[in-house]
């Protein structure tokens, strides 16, 4: 957590965000829906703060390290349990990691959700790659 306090203006703000479903003057929760178009434009290999502003929020509020973790954090919950790693569970939630199975169902989202961030992260490598080659041509 951000050691930032937020004032009563600046939560304010936050609040009527769309994307934030609570804020208290130390933290933030973002939607689910804000999560999982974090990640698709992160795929599409934009940057946190472009996708923190195209959403409306004041990039300055928030503070370059909190955007950025919140990026880490999301992408590594996606690419460990896919979309339902970025559902906020804490309301049904007890703290404790489940040891059950995953459905079949469960199983084939968190396998889709990993080929998806994979085939992104080739076409990515593939972009790079054939700009690097560009930059030597001139």
């Amino acid at each position: 957590m951000s050691k930032k306090i937020f004032t009563s203006k600046e939560i304010d703000a936050l609040a009527a965000n769309p994307y934030v479903k609570s804020v208290s003057p130390k933290g933030i929760t973002y939607t689910d829906e804000f999560k999982e178009l974090f990640i698709a434009q992160t795929l599409e290999g934009k940057f946190p703060v472009e996708i923190f502003r195209g959403c409306g929020f004041d990039v300055e509020v928030l503070g370059e390290r909190r955007m950025n973790s919140c990026k880490n954090r999301w992408t590594r919950a996606y690419r460990k349990d896919g979309v339902m790693g970025l559902r906020d569970t804490r309301s049904s939630n007890s703290g404790r990691w489940r040891d059950r199975e995953l459905s079949t169902e469960e199983r084939y989202a968190k396998l889709e959700a990993e080929n998806k961030l994979l085939k992104a992260e080739v076409e990515l490598l593939k972009e790079i790659r054939l700009a690097e080659g560009r930059g030597k041509l001139d």
